[in-house]
């Protein structure tokens, strides 16, 4: 699996920190938190750790912006600042947030339990022996895997919280399985059907509907590593839309280029209806709503 980009221009926004130290952040609020408190790298695990751990947890998501790039996101001296003092921090791993450890280490805490989504989904995460797609948060059994492990961190920091967090992981749990309903009942009537993608973002949620994904490889992995594809890996691409070999295509709105918005524009050309994702949380919406709306969309675009 090709490295995500985002580790890497964080990984050099930490190593910079590392000379600037958190003295600069040392006022950063007026009071100082209360509850457990979590770091997250990005909000979406910052809003199923607040779902979980409500008033009795204090979070703090360092990419919490849905209308940057996640991929060119810079990290600040207050990112270094709530890792020093977290308690739990809560990781996507599998290379997409490095940055995470990175600064973790920097910030010299040891003792944060860290909580590493791709490590808890159990996938095998060896290019050699397999393909592993790191946009987990789609992943639905992943996601209810993860609210267990918050349900057991956030009760062994605080066991007087330990009601509290199991009565929010059961729900969290029935939404995710009412969503991964929502999924298996498409895949009823949708089994097979072709779907393209810029790159692997929605990937889990469109195999979990019966989606088969069409997409040159070389392509999608061209995209998410930020580089163009051959002019021929273009052309096959493009060609899904012309021979309607795809009933839909998935495509992440917080990134483009020429290649990819070449793609969005044959499917929209062709009819093919073409479903924006991303990769962090959209303003006003928790996880939950936000998922509904995904799953929302490629029910409409399968015509439901």
């Amino acid at each position: 699996m090709k490295r995500h980009v985002l580790s890497l221009a964080l990984a050099a926004s930490a190593a910079a920190l590392l000379l600037a130290g958190c003295s600069t952040s040392a006022t950063a609020g007026s009071t100082a938190p209360t509850g457990i408190p979590v770091v997250a790298s990005t909000n979406v695990y910052g809003d199923l750790a607040a779902a979980i751990g409500g008033d009795l947890v204090s979070v703090t998501s360092i990419i919490d912006d849905p209308n940057k790039d996640p991929h060119e996101f810079q990290a600040d001296a207050q990112n270094q600042l709530a890792l020093s003092k977290a308690q739990v921090v809560i990781e996507n791993g599998g290379g997409y947030d490095d940055f995470v450890d990175t600064m973790l280490s920097a910030a010299d805490n040891g003792s944060a339990t860290v909580l590493n989504v791709a490590d808890i989904s159990g996938y095998d995460q060896n290019p050699a022996t397999g393909s592993f797609n790191e946009h987990l948060w789609y992943d639905f059994p992943t996601v209810s895997k993860l609210v267990d492990s918050l349900v057991s961190t956030f009760s062994a920091a605080d066991p007087g919280g330990a009601s509290t967090f199991q009565a929010n992981g059961d729900a969290a749990k029935q939404k995710l399985s009412a969503l991964s309903a929502r999924e298996a009942d498409l895949a009823t009537r949708h089994s097979g059907a072709g779907a393209a993608i810029t790159e692997p973002v929605p990937l889990y949620l469109l195999t979990a509907a019966g989606l088969v994904d069409k997409t040159p490889e070389a392509f999608s992995a061209a995209v998410e590593g930020g580089t163009d594809a051959p002019a021929l890996v273009l052309q096959q691409t493009l060609g899904l839309f012309a021979s309607h070999s795809v009933v839909l295509l998935g495509y992440n709105s917080q990134t483009g280029g020429p290649q990819s918005d070449a793609v969005v524009a044959a499917a929209q050309s062709a009819g093919v209806p073409a479903v924006p994702f991303t990769e962090t949380l959209p303003a006003g919406l928790d996880y939950f709503a936000w998922m509904t709306q995904n799953v929302d969309a490629v029910a409409a675009a399968l015509g439901e």
